[in-house]
């Protein structure tokens, strides 16, 4: 009996240290982000290109392929993530213009998009790729932060999130503090193409999940389920495998299936029993074409994977 009373009560404070004292990242850092041209001009093209912070903070038409973004809803947030999508729990993104933002520090912002702990020290569950954006370098985060102070101001008040059992006391255990790295020169095409592919997350979303959280094992070798209105699509094994995967493309290839959709007559409105997919291509078709053929390079050195991705299910939704 005393030994159970023993383990019960171990157990308790365990929870009770994660739940309160969790997570433990540091104060916000007194910071005032100088917003220059250059800073707002670099921050946009990050923020709509690569790390695509507006994809997931506007609203997308899914009537359209690739569900491009609603002109005038950039920041307001709102775009819903949840079990279906194989989350655990009910997510929002945030609104991130200034009429959310305004009463927020620079270095309060700064610490939510490098560690996932907000303004009020609460955790994010990581929909948004804070680990890796912990791992850039300073100057671009302080050029994100610049650009997104200019967005103009949208009033959209925002649903609470509800996290499943356990994550919500896990979810307190995922923010750690920033390590920081200094940004690759351009011409070291592998070291920077590896610098975008973690800023751009592409291993998030072309890489298996359970309960929300990658299978590292499986990295970027696709499969990962995401659930429309039309079917299930599934991401696209981006490892060099020859059968599979991209082993067998040319970087010219790689960057003309992005810049196609740059294009926006290939931005087409889709009857509603047709397949679409999750993949931004409108925001990565205006990545500079140097950028992505670097992306190319580190791809092409990772581990290849064989797994053959049948891309559209149909379930009982659409798909006839």
């Amino acid at each position: 009996m005393l030994l159970l009373t023993i383990i019960i009560l171990v157990i308790v404070i365990g929870a009770c240290y994660i739940k309160f004292a969790l997570p433990n990242v540091g104060e916000a850092t007194t910071l005032k982000v100088d917003i220059t041209p250059e800073r707002v001009q670099h921050g946009a093209y990050l923020a709509n290109h690569v790390t695509l912070c507006v994809d997931c903070h506007s609203t997308r038409d899914w009537s359209k392929f690739s569900g491009p973004i609603i002109a005038g809803t950039e920041g307001k947030g709102g775009e819903l993530f949840n079990n279906q999508m194989g989350f655990p729990g009910t997510f929002y993104s945030k609104n991130i213009t200034p009429s959310s933002l305004s009463t927020w520090t620079d270095g309060e912002i700064f610490r939510t998009i490098t560690t996932g702990v907000d303004k009020n020290g609460k955790a994010l569950f990581p929909v948004m790729p804070y680990l890796n954006y912990g791992k850039m370098d300073k100057e671009d985060i302080f050029d994100i932060i610049a650009y997104i102070r200019t967005l103009p101001s949208i009033d959209n008040k925002i649903s609470d999130r509800s996290i499943d059992f356990p994550m919500n006391f896990i979810v307190n255990t995922i923010p750690q503090k920033a390590s920081f790295s200094i940004k690759p020169s351009s011409s070291d095409s592998v070291q920077y193409g590896g610098y975008l592919v973690n800023a751009s997350g592409c291993m998030e979303c072309h890489t298996q999940v359970k309960k929300g959280q990658i299978i590292p094992a499986l990295a970027f070798s696709g499969g990962r389920e995401f659930d429309l209105p039309m079917g299930i699509t599934k991401s696209a094994n981006i490892t060099p495998d020859k059968n599979t995967g991209i082993g067998n493309w040319t970087a010219e290839q790689f960057v003309t299936r992005f810049k196609t959709y740059a294009d926006t007559a290939n931005i087409t409105k889709l009857p509603t029993n047709m397949p679409n997919t999750i993949m931004p291509w409108t925001m990565y078709a205006g990545m500079d074409s140097a950028d992505l053929r670097s992306i190319f390079k580190y791809l092409q050195t990772v581990k290849p994977i064989h797994n053959e991705v049948v891309h559209f299910v149909k379930n009982e939704k659409g798909l006839k």
